[in-house]
């Protein structure tokens, strides 16, 4: 029996996953993406365990195994001196605790792996060098509204159509209504990031582990990828206002003198990297997810600042729910809803936002803390040296045990 065809706009990393999982489920997809090329910007991505079970289920295990990196802990070291405050196991820890690994993994290997499995799937067709501008509901299902360079105009009809369209997402407004969908507005924070091959990175921040370097105004995050060819660098800094563009080049010098005092080893790890490019943050509030047959995934739904590492996630976890609440609702056979696609888009909707919400506060109170300076930086560390290991994983157990139903 086929499934309701779905129409995905965005073929990003929350694009990718949903038109995955989608097809696996049996609807037949098609995916939008503005661009003809797929080159991914950025650098590094952590998927925690609530991210890479769903990549597992989605079989796609041997083809991540050949690039991902397993930390064996996350070190949280004091910026300006480098003291050792807290740790937590990773490795074996995780996948003893939660059942999953906790991988990292440069961005354009993951893009590369999803769109590989999308393209080996015959049910799914790639569109490219369009642009979704709008979505209107029809006693049919969708009538997606799509725009090529040239001004060329062209309609696509599906059952549903989801929104992976980022943060600037253009559907978002067909769901939250013109009074509704409010803005992303610039949290005050600039991510710069750069890369490190591994063995120009000082031997005591080249190893299997997360660094994670707390100072204030700011912090900076590291780990290997690129199946351990490289090392991935994030600094974070306070600053009042966004920087021009989207990875945006920037120079070295100006990152160190955004930073605080850095101790010796960090220094050489970030003077060591070549190429910084720069990114707004930018969030708003979960709001509304579905309305009719439109629904939302990733950041088109709930940007969350990266204080978690939980934006690529979230977006992993939104394929699953999704995909596995149509399954439900059509072979319920839902006597009583009037249409059974809107009720489950709807019952999706409502269990994300909550869900997101929760991971977005989260993130906004770390941003917080990491940040901290004086007696608020006091506090902290003498709670994180208090923690201990199973303190550290006991609190984000709510995160990482997340399993779609």
């Amino acid at each position: 029996m086929t499934r309701p065809s779905v129409a995905v706009a965005g073929a990003g990393i929350a694009g990718l996953a949903a038109a995955l999982a989608l097809s696996r489920a049996g609807h037949p997809v098609t995916l939008v993406e503005r661009r003809t090329g797929f080159s991914e910007v950025g650098a590094g991505l952590q998927l925690s365990p609530n991210a890479s079970r769903v990549l597992l289920d989605l079989g796609l295990g041997p083809a991540l195994a050949r690039r991902v990196g397993e930390p064996r802990r996350v070190v949280i070291r004091d910026m300006a001196r480098g003291r050792t405050l807290a740790e937590m196991p990773l490795g074996e820890a995780m996948r003893t605790r939660f059942g999953a690994p906790y991988w990292v993994i440069h961005r354009a290997d993951l893009q590369t792996i999803l769109l590989d499995a999308v393209r080996a799937r015959p049910d799914v067709r790639l569109v490219v060098g369009r642009a979704v501008e709008d979505v209107e509901e029809a006693q049919d299902g969708v009538r997606l509204s799509l725009a090529r360079e040239n001004g060329a105009r062209e309609t696509l009809r599906a059952d549903l159509a989801l929104g992976a369209d980022g943060v600037w997402s253009k559907l978002r407004r067909v769901v939250e209504g013109p009074s509704g969908a409010v803005p992303a507005r610039y949290q005050g924070y600039v991510a710069w990031r750069a890369t490190v091959p591994r063995e120009a990175a000082p031997a005591a921040l080249a190893g299997d582990e997360t660094g994670l370097w707390l100072g204030r105004r700011a912090h900076v995050v590291h780990y290997p990828i690129a199946a351990g060819a490289l090392v991935n660098i994030v600094c974070v800094v306070q600053r009042a206002d966004p920087v021009d563009g989207w990875a945006t080049p920037g120079e070295a010098a100006a990152l160190r003198a955004a930073l605080p005092a850095t101790a010796a080893p960090l220094a050489a790890l970030i003077d060591a990297a070549t190429g910084w490019l720069l990114w707004s943050l930018h969030d708003r509030p979960a709001g509304r997810m579905a309305r009719g047959r439109v629904a939302l995934v990733g950041d088109a739904a709930h940007p969350v600042l990266p204080f978690l590492a939980q934006g690529a996630a979230l977006a992993i976890e939104d394929a699953a729910c999704l995909a596995r609440g149509l399954a439900i609702a059509e072979n319920a056979g839902d006597s009583h809803a009037a249409d059974p696609v809107a009720a489950a888009l709807a019952g999706y909707g409502t269990a994300r936002a909550q869900r997101a919400r929760r991971v977005q506060d989260a993130a906004r109170a770390n941003g917080r803390v990491y940040h901290a300076g004086g007696p608020i930086a006091l506090g902290r560390d003498l709670v994180l040296r208090g923690m201990g290991a199973a303190g550290m994983a006991e609190r984000y157990a709510w995160l990482y045990g997340w399993r779609d139903g």
